[in-house]
């Protein structure tokens, strides 16, 4: 077995990695860390959990220890999560060297985030939307750092490449030194047909060719051999019960578990329906300022939550040792999406449980993600018809019921429906129950 002194890695970040108790290179660290030390480009696909971040942190750090100057990598990432909790992993394993280090992602101060970049922090760890603005407002004096960078990360590489962020990313690329001038690496658990397309693009004159590191079998990238997965079929109209009677099972009462889901909206239907039912729950979505997202994620990690809510922004590269159940509330249209939410257990060698709710709707779906990770579900047994009935129909209807009516109350979602009436010219209509709760205020404020 290789080391990381006999493929590269220099003492100090050796030394950075066994205090983090790392000792011995992943498979897919042996292969792309002397890659990049040999100047390639990189294609590296894993599967989750397998040390993708270490594999492009680790020759960055030791490339960068050898000369420090200005802005010397670029790490760009889907979530504000996952930004994040790369930067963690860049800070710890570089604090002995006084690594300089800057976050720019979306729902934190600008003015801050343009001040770090400009006084040239070793490497940027960003969300391709928030980049882009800073490109587009910042001026000169706070992205001339980046003209000049020496590596370029796009980690999750094929949720960036998607037709989602291909503006955003363009406008970063526009900055940033041609491909002759940088090395450019690409990381993911799911290598798409855009991704490795990437691999037969012209290398320049001198460069060494890409470098591919691929796991073949699509059922080894996909599902963790000690993953149990399994899937509940009910009707649509009832899957709150379904959901708290089973957190609430003997065999799972105590269970950490992550409950996906597809929208915002359900998400907080959810997370306060099962907070009236006395579960230790939080959320994470899209809507949630970001101090709050930061925060319900380390409620999560310490244990003070064991129930975390959440949409895809969960879903890709985060790290969460002690899951030990991943529940698919909705089940996503795209198969890979299924593979990176079942990805969140069963991590570093633990064994995991994934749970579908799959509903008449749903049946295709389920069809094309069986396909995809070659391999059928078992039934979950545990749940019956009658148990539900008995157990939690009547009384998650109530806490539903009450969930609705305070969100609607608060004025849920009412920011994200100004702003896209905003985006399409249309005047927004103020929300009654809002608008009368202001005026409540007011007239107790001047009374008072």
């Amino acid at each position: 077995m290789s080391s990381f002194k006999e493929i590269g890695v220099s003492k100090w970040l050796i030394e950075a990695l066994n205090a983090m108790k790392i000792y011995d290179p992943t498979d897919i660290q042996k292969a792309c860390i002397p890659a990049i030390l040999s100047g390639h480009d990189c294609i590296g696909g894993a599967k989750t959990g397998s040390g993708k971040t270490i594999a492009f942190a680790a020759p960055m750090l030791t490339k960068w220890s050898e000369d420090p100057m200005g802005i010397f990598g670029l790490v760009l990432t889907p979530t504000r999560e996952l930004a994040l909790q790369i930067a963690e992993q860049f800070a710890a394993l570089g604090a002995s060297m006084n690594i300089r280090i800057a976050v720019v992602v979306g729902g934190e101060d600008m003015m801050k985030q343009a001040i770090q970049l400009q006084n040239r922090p070793h490497f940027v760890i960003a969300t391709p939307g928030r980049l882009a603005d800073h490109i587009m407002h910042s001026g000169e004096e706070t992205i001339s750092g980046l003209r000049r960078v020496k590596y370029l990360v796009l980690d999750e590489a094929d949720r960036l490449l998607s037709n989602s962020f291909g503006k955003d990313l363009g406008r970063c690329f526009d900055v940033l030194p041609s491909s002759d001038q940088r090395q450019t690496l690409l990381f993911t658990a799911t290598v798409t047909d855009s991704v490795r397309a990437l691999k037969d693009k012209p290398v320049p004159e001198g460069k060494p060719p890409v470098f591919i590191h691929e796991i073949d079998s699509v059922d080894k990238i996909a599902i963790p051999a000690k993953l149990d997965i399994s899937y509940l079929f009910l009707p649509s109209y009832v899957k709150e019960a379904y959901l708290f009677s089973l957190l609430t099972l003997e065999e799972n009462k105590d269970k950490t578990a992550i409950v996906f889901v597809n929208r915002t909206h359900t998400a907080e239907v959810l997370r306060r329906t099962l907070m009236n039912l006395e579960i230790r729950v939080t959320s994470l979505h899209s809507e949630m300022p970001q101090s709050e997202r930061t925060n319900a994620l380390h409620r999560f990690k310490a244990g003070a939550a064991r129930v975390l809510i959440a949409t895809d922004v969960a879903s890709r590269g985060l790290d969460i040792p002690t899951v030990q159940m991943v529940l698919n509330y909705d089940i996503p249209a795209d198969a890979d999406d299924f593979v990176h939410r079942v990805g969140r257990t069963a991590r570093a060698g633990r064994s995991g449980e994934a749970v579908s709710f799959v509903t008449e709707k749903d049946v295709e779906r389920i069809l094309s993600i069986e396909e995809r990770i070659n391999k059928k579900m078992d039934k979950y047994e545990q749940i019956t018809d009658n148990l539900v009935i008995k157990s939690s129909l009547k009384e998650t209807s109530i806490a539903k019921r009450e969930a609705l009516m305070a969100m609607e109350k608060d004025g849920f979602g009412e920011k994200k429906r100004i702003n896209k009436m905003k985006r399409e010219g249309e005047k927004p209509a103020v929300n009654k129950v809002t608008k009368k709760t202001k005026k409540v205020k007011k007239v107790k404020k001047s009374s008072d």
